[in-house]
């Protein structure tokens, strides 16, 4: 009965991981990909107006803290000015947020 449950257990924490993992990618594609792109280059029109950052270098991707990232996406960016350079993730929860950065995380090359 015991290794019923364990299995159970680990099996359940698999699930929630795997379902974790293809939230964020669809967080991603519904919330950051229009200026950052499939891959996190920020080679779209937007992207490139802006002068978004490459996220999939490894180099930029050592330039932030998770916890930066994660604020960046729950409170926005601004710039020196105090102009909007990025909108808050609206209307996602705290863990899909640090879903979100660690999908981010995986864009590195």
């Amino acid at each position: 009965m015991k290794k019923i449950l364990a299995v159970a257990t680990v099996f359940g924490f698999a699930v929630a991981i795997t379902a974790s993992a293809g939230d964020a990618k669809e967080n991603w594609e519904k919330t950051c990909i229009k200026c950052h792109g499939a891959e996190g280059k920020g080679d779209t029109k937007i992207g490139q107006k802006l002068g978004i950052k490459d996220l999939s270098d490894a180099k930029v991707q050592a330039t932030f803290t998770d916890e930066q990232a994660f604020k960046a996406l729950k409170e926005g960016l601004n710039d020196s000015e105090g102009k909007t350079r990025m909108k808050p993730a609206e209307g996602l929860t705290d863990d899909e947020l640090k879903a979100l950065v660690q999908h981010v995380r995986t864009l590195k090359k």
